[in-house]
Order: C-alpha cells, then structure tokens, then sequence
C-alpha cells in the first residue's frame, strides 16, 4: 500500500511538473535593452497553459492569460524616450526582472559580410585623415550608456537565454564583435537625437538575398510564379528574422547585394527586394515601415575566379540599376558607395563608419524631422539634347554640384545612335552637367560611372557622391511595385 501511494505521488509530482510551466521569455527581450518609442511596444512569451501573466513597466501593468498553446503577449502603451535604467518585472508562476532597460529608436540591421563587417576589423583599416577621433580608433572611445546592441546568433535566437543576456552596451568586447556599419549608424542618431539608441544586427556573410525571405512570401508576387527561386529561401529568416517578430522597431537598414551581382541579376534581384520588403513590414505589421539600404561598391567582379557566371565590366553598373529600381518601392531609400572602396579587389570597402553616417542621414532627414539635411548624392533626373552636347539635370544637388578633387569631372561617357560609347567631357553649369565629345556629333545618351572599378568625382557640397546612371536605362518602367506593400 505504501508503496502504491509513493507511486502515485511521484507520477502526481511528474505531472505537475510538465503543467506548471515558468514564464519564458524570447531571446531578444532581456536586460538592458532599448524599447521603442512612440508606438505600442509587445512583450511576449510562454508559459502554462491559462496562467495569468503581469508585465509592469515605466509605472504600466498589463495581464493576459496565456493561451491554449502557453503563448502569451501584452502590449505596452508608447512611451516617451528615456535613458533612465529601469526595470520591467513579468510575473507568473516564477518572476523575471529585467533590469537597465531604456527607451529610444530601435533599428533592424540585416545583409551579408559589409553588414557584419565587426568593430574590430574597422579599428584594422586605413586611419583616414581627419581632425579629432578618428574613427578606426571607436573601440577607444565608445562608452555610451545609451548605445546598446543586440547581435544575432543564427543558432541561439530561437532559443531562451535564463539569464536573458542577449542586449549590451556598445562597448568593449560586446562591440568588437558587432556590426560597425549598425553602430556607427547608432552613433550618428544618438548624436543628433540626444535618445537611446539600439541596434539589432542580424547578418550573414556570403549570404544572398532569397535565404531573407521565407519560400511562401515569392508565391504572392506573379514574377515568381514561373521564375525558380534558389539559394535556400527562407534559410536565414526562419532562425535570425522571424524569432525577432514582433519586438517594436522602428525601421530596417539592408546591406547586401554582392552575392547577387555576382550570379549576373538585374529585374530579378528588384523583386526579391520587394518581396523582402514586403513580408518583413507583414510580419511587423506595418506596411510603412522604413527600409534603407547601401547599393554596392566598386569592386572588379569581371576578374574575380570564384564566378559562377560569365561576369564584364558593366555587370555591377547594371545590379546598381536593379537596386536603384527598388527605390519606386514606397518609403525606400538608398546611400552611394562609389567613393568607399580603397582596395577594388577587395569586396569589403573599408570606411564603414561613413556607411553608418549615410544611413544615418537618410533616417534623420526622412523620419526624425531633420528636414535641412541633404541624405543622398545627386541623382539623375533628366536630359536635354542641345546641337552637340547634352545637359544633364539633378536632384539633391543640396548647395551645388562640385567636383569632389577640383580636377574635370570624371567617369562619363556619350554616345549617338550608334551607341557606341566614348569617354566625355563633362562640366558644371549651375546644376546641370553639360557633356559632349569632338568624337560624336549628334550625341543621344550618355552614361555616368559605368563600369564596376568607376570611382566619380561629381558630388554635392555636402560631400555626398552622385549616383550612377546611364540615360539609356533598359529598367526604367520594367519594375512596377504590388501595391499591396
């Protein structure tokens, strides 16, 4: 009999012990943290099935039950910036308490190696010559508080960390690993917003684009309906992407493109951004949702030996174009690289702090109200033909169109109808650019920075480069965006 009822209460604790679950919490919600401002902010988990759960914050509490599955969410109310440490304790049948948390702006960066790119291979690159700190020196300086970072592990975010240790400041050895693009990126905001600032960075070097997007997003686009995706969709957004859903950002900076350039894109490439696009702000719930990325930089794809493609000079030019396209997607916005790269053999431009700042400037200009900042280069609008010449007209020419060395303007070419085309000469008029050749009469179009290793000295005055272009575009009305997204 005794030994019966021992039984029994063993099997009874047993049981017990697979219901009452504790409350578990995501990865991505831990100490010292950055919560998004100004929206609706979710905090979410596990826990036993029908258990009550108390989430108290910034003088907010919030309960909820946990579902049928042991899932449970609140949302918090928005909330005002602030970089005073403080804790959020969620309660159950165990208690959590997160401690040093702020609230900012919280930014998703994603892409492949230039995304990755650490702090620490940034402090091994050439010291541009510059007054004050210089920025391969940042491990050095970077100290603030209100800088925090969150990098993901493709083989950890999915699982729950106990000790909830996934946020850090953006210091020492936590920041020698980190994306230098996201934290100079960080860094410029926090500059010109004075508000904490954190950036999640979840990157892959070598990586494509489809791996970003899982396989059922390409069957709601009718370009893919025969067209086969490859390169493992969904790869790197089922572990690194959708683990993050819904944590409260406020927009997403894309890095990557390499891969693709060199499998010979160009439309393709323009509608997987849309797709990416698309299904990243779904899963965010809100299809409005920021989204800027960096076109690729000058780089001798032609003579690389790994290609799997036959690959020319003009292949880069032409993946630029693809990516330009993508700017019809609504609230997109892109920076210019062409004048990054010190090594063209090398794909890994070295001045990623001026990455971040770029970024940085199109999100202040186009989201934080910073209205006098000029965010991009000039970019081509438009041509005239005048007898033997042709002039060119520009947006974002800011305070004027410049040559960045004071030398004629470099990289244009003209040609007729023939389009055979020939070196040019270019010169500013105000803001246009006027281009001709003695070696073509009648010139019909003209071509700007059209070849992969093309390093451009056409600017604006707030030193930003001018965006290649050819007039000839054969994608100009190719790509029409879903409306939908």
């Amino acid at each position: 009999m005794r030994v019966t009822t021992i039984f029994f209460v063993i099997a009874a604790l047993l049981l017990l012990s697979e219901t009452q679950a504790e409350v578990v919490l995501p990865r991505v919600l831990g100490h010292n943290m950055v919560l998004q401002r100004n929206k609706p902010v979710c905090i979410w988990g596990t826990a036993t099935v029908g258990e009550k759960i108390c989430v108290m914050f910034a003088g907010q509490k919030k309960e909820t039950l946990s579902d049928v599955e042991g899932k449970w969410k609140v949302l918090l109310d928005p909330m005002k910036a602030s970089s005073e440490g403080r804790e959020m304790i969620i309660t159950g049948s165990n208690t959590i308490r997160l401690q040093n948390i702020l609230v900012g702006e919280v930014w998703l960066c994603s892409g492949q190696s230039n995304m990755e790119f650490t702090m620490r291979k940034s402090s091994k690159m050439k010291r541009p010559d510059v007054e004050g700190q210089n920025p391969v020196d940042e491990l050095q300086y970077a100290k603030n508080p209100s800088i925090r970072i969150f990098l993901v592990n493709r083989k950890e975010l999915i699982k729950p960390d106990s000790l909830h240790r996934g946020w850090s400041i953006a210091r020492d050895s936590a920041l020698r690993v980190f994306s230098a693009p996201a934290y100079f990126f960080a860094k410029e905001l926090y500059n010109r917003l004075h508000v904490p600032v954190g950036v999640i960075s979840s990157a892959v070097p070598g990586s494509a684009i489809e791996p970003w997007i899982p396989a059922e997003a390409f069957n709601d686009h009718a370009f893919f309906i025969n067209y086969k995706v490859q390169n493992d969709p969904g790869k790197f957004y089922t572990p690194m992407i959708h683990p993050l859903v819904p944590f409260a950002i406020k927009g997403f900076l894309w890095y990557q493109g390499e891969t693709n350039c060199f499998l010979n894109e160009r439309i393709e490439y323009t509608h997987k951004m849309e797709a990416l696009i698309g299904r990243w702000r779904s899963d965010w719930n809100d299809k409005d949702l920021p989204f800027y990325y960096v076109q690729i930089a000058p780089f001798k794809y032609s003579e690389s030996k790994d290609n799997k493609v036959t690959l020319n000079k003009e292949s880069l030019p032409e993946f630029r174009e693809a990516q330009v396209a993508a700017l019809k997607i609504p609230n997109t916005a892109m920076i210019v690289t062409t004048d990054l790269a010190d090594n063209l053999s090398d794909i890994h431009p070295s001045y990623k702090w001026e990455v971040g700042r770029r970024l940085a400037l199109l999100a202040l200009a186009r989201d934080y109200g910073f209205k006098e900042i000029v965010s991009t280069g000039p970019v081509y609008q438009g041509k005239k033909i005048k007898g033997d010449k042709i002039e060119l007209s520009f947006s974002s020419v800011g305070g004027g169109l410049i040559s960045k060395d004071g030398k004629a303007l470099s990289d244009f070419l003209i040609a007729g109808k023939d389009k055979t085309f020939v070196p040019a000469k270019a010169t500013i008029k105000g803001d246009k650019v006027i281009v001709s050749s003695n070696a073509v009469n009648s010139p019909v179009d003209v071509r700007f920075a059209w070849v992969e290793t093309a390093q451009p000295n056409l600017y604006n005055k707030e030193g930003l480069p001018a965006q290649p272009f050819r007039t000839d575009n054969i994608l100009t009305g190719q790509f029409k965006p879903d409306i939908k997204n």
